[in-house]
């Protein structure tokens, strides 16, 4: 089957924001899947086809699915593959195979260069946004999505603050242990955040996160804590880079109303909101109260 131009197949692991921030085209499942199919194609605005097949022949109704819908994106559920999901899948010629998301190629690339990354930021913590948090919050447990070399944090705890580390990137979380300091590896789109906390803070992460992953993670976070303080780049689109670190990043831009608009659906206000210039252009700093 010739399968130029294939379809995005996005296999969700959970139904809670699958396929948000897509342009989605149908949506397929299986029979005992068709009641959470219905829900998706309704919130999405699109059709459902229940496919009787799809559990005892996969491979071959997703080749068919992925011929029909040539250069467009389509969620399946209740297809087992083997694969961690949730997943974007392609077929290679000898089976499917799970295609990496802007994300994990960020990461990864991070992971190449924990080193330079740390040489090409200033050493200086954000106190912006420290600020923020710390006029809301005054000491508390924090949970830090990110923290990369650590700076942020080592202010956040002078000022008082628990500081909970994380980060999804190993050489980060050696970095930071090298230091001397307790770290968790905890990637925010895929893990659990545990808590309770008395604030999530995350400076220059979300910028990495897909529409819908952000979505995803802000829910999270509305469990987690009642207070959110990040830093976000301002713009339009996304883009990708290899500025610093010679090496892909990708970025996801976020306009003021956009971003409040989505701060509100998922449970967050935004109380405090101030912007800053940088080399590579305007930054928005986000205090928020989950509602």
């Amino acid at each position: 089957m010739n399968l130029m131009c294939p379809a995005r197949i996005l296999l969700p692991g959970e139904l809670v924001d699958a396929a948000d921030g897509e342009r989605v085209a149908q949506v397929y499942a299986g029979p005992r899947e068709a009641a959470a199919g219905t829900r998706l194609a309704e919130r999405l605005g699109v059709r459902l086809t229940v496919v009787p097949e799809l559990v005892r022949r996969p491979d071959e109704e997703l080749l068919a699915i992925a011929d029909l819908h040539r250069g467009e994106t389509v969620v399946v559920l209740g297809v087992d593959l083997g694969l961690r999901l949730p997943a974007i899948v392609e077929h290679t010629g000898d089976g499917w195979t799970r295609v990496q998301t802007d994300n994990e190629v960020t990461l990864a690339s991070y992971e190449q260069a924990a080193d330079k990354f740390r040489a090409s930021i200033p050493a200086g913590p954000n106190t912006l946004l420290i600020d923020l948090l710390a006029s809301a919050v005054p000491g508390g447990r924090v949970l830090e999505l990110g923290s990369g070399t650590g700076r942020d944090a080592v202010e956040l705890e002078r000022r008082g603050f628990v500081v909970r580390r994380t980060d999804a990137t190993p050489a980060f979380v050696e970095l930071m242990r090298a230091d001397g300091y307790d770290v968790d590896r905890l990637n925010a789109i895929t893990d659990d955040l545990g808590g309770p906390y008395d604030a999530v803070f995350a400076d220059a992460v979300f910028l990495h996160f897909d529409r819908a992953e952000l979505g995803h993670v802000l829910r999270k976070a509305a469990e987690a804590a009642p207070v959110l303080a990040f830093s976000t780049r301002e713009g339009s689109g996304e883009e990708w880079s290899n500025r610093h670190l010679d090496l892909p990043r990708h970025f996801v831009l976020w306009q003021e109303k956009p971003l409040r608009d989505l701060l509100t659906t998922t449970g967050w206000t935004i109380q405090h909101l101030e912007r800053s210039q940088t080399q590579i252009g305007p930054w928005l700093h986000i205090l928020a109260q989950h509602t």
